[in-house]
């Protein structure tokens, strides 16, 4: 159904679109979020903190599509809560069309509320189960004083029809309606106010995989469409790729890697990005097909962000690290042989290639004995 969208922009009131320019819509440096661990008896007393996101630059331009990718717990969901202002940073600056507004108080967020908006994972806990969809969609614009010509009930059923749904389900509950219908409730709540920048926070990762596609072509529509920049949010690469114009990759807090679409599939250079790549999975015509594509499993979990391992934090998985990784972190700057704009943190790179080796990168001694029928203790820890 939404393949056969037409969206349409109310004109009902204009609004400025953002001009095109080279200065980034939203831009981000140092961004860091910790969480304080609390201890101590009898007196409450910080003992810690968890460090969820740990000083991250990026930027977003006017009308793009940033994708945000990593392991779970690698901090994105944090991240786009940060760019919304849902969370407080604990560090580093927010800065939206050339506006400071990390430390922006209520009020004086008041006027770009509006024009930043985010569509949540979980289209089950993001409605209120006791509000009908003309108010879950309206709340927004009776909080932000926005009285559309006609009435809002009446850009409210255009909201609906925009994103696939019946104009007549205005006065239903959210559990009249499926996970896919709900989510694109979220999308068209997200979409009254117009807004200039909305951040995706893995918004098909809860929905069946038969109308992801849906959703994810329908967001694919409203942002070309209307020219609304999207950080889009997800662990599913395929879905990233299929949306993204760039995107950076994550892991325990940092970004790793950040590049446009083709640079980062095609020639990635940090070797947590080809773990990611290599996990991909790809249909093979028929069995006789060979593997084309380099196959690398990591041993372990990701280390926890209360602790995480000093210099460059993927070094305790990676199968190139050496003692200048556990001492110094790796900066996020151009490679030679890289693109322009293609930027890593890796002090010794991998080739731009996710052609096949010529044997698997297998950390897991555990995996490789199971596979080879041997005990665990007899095979080697790393087979490169």
């Amino acid at each position: 159904m939404s393949d056969e969208l037409t969206l349409t922009k109310p004109q009902d009131e204009p609004r400025d679109k953002v001009p095109s320019t080279d200065e980034p819509l939203l831009q981000v440096k140092g961004l860091t979020k910790h969480f304080p661990i609390m201890g101590g008896f009898p007196f409450k007393r910080q003992v810690g903190a968890v460090q969820a996101v740990d000083g991250i630059d990026l930027s977003v331009m006017p009308g793009e599509s940033f994708g945000l990718v990593g392991e779970s717990g690698c901090g994105k969901s944090t991240t786009g809560r940060l760019l919304t202002r849902l969370l407080e940073p604990t560090r580093g600056t927010i800065t939206y069309r050339g506006r400071d507004i990390s430390r922006a108080s209520r009020k004086q967020l008041a006027p770009v509320r509006s024009e930043i908006q985010m569509i949540f994972q979980d289209p089950y806990s993001s409605l209120n189960p006791r509000q009908t969809v003309g108010s879950i969609i309206g709340g927004p614009m009776e909080v932000n004083g926005i009285n559309p010509p006609g009435g809002r009930e009446k850009r409210i059923r255009e909201m609906l029809e925009t994103v696939g749904l019946n104009p007549e389900h205005y006065n239903r509950f959210p559990h009249e309606f499926s996970g896919g219908q709900r989510q694109r409730i979220g999308v068209a709540r997200a979409l009254a106010l117009e807004p200039k920048l909305i951040v995706a926070d893995e918004p098909v990762s809860a929905l069946d995989v038969s109308i992801q596609a849906q959703v994810v072509n329908l967001l694919k529509k409203v942002q070309s469409e209307l020219g609304i920049a999207f950080v889009f949010i997800a662990h599913d690469l395929a879905i990233v790729r299929h949306f993204s114009h760039r995107l950076a990759v994550m892991y325990l807090g940092k970004i790793v890697e950040v590049g446009d679409r083709d640079s980062i599939y095609n020639r990635p250079r940090h070797p947590y990005t080809h773990a990611l790549l290599s996990a991909v999975p790809e249909a093979k015509l028929n069995d006789n097909e060979e593997e084309e594509r380099e196959r690398i499993r990591l041993a372990g979990d990701v280390p926890s962000p209360i602790n995480p391992p000093s210099g460059c934090r993927f070094r305790t998985r990676c199968w190139k690290a050496q003692d200048k990784c556990a001492t110094d972190e790796p900066p996020l700057v151009q490679i030679s042989g890289n693109l322009a704009g293609h930027l890593t943190a890796c002090h010794f790179p991998e080739e731009g290639s996710t052609t096949a080796r010529e044997e698997d990168i297998i950390l897991d001694k555990a995996l490789l004995a199971m596979e080879e029928g041997q005990p665990a203790d007899a095979v080697p820890e790393q087979t490169t």
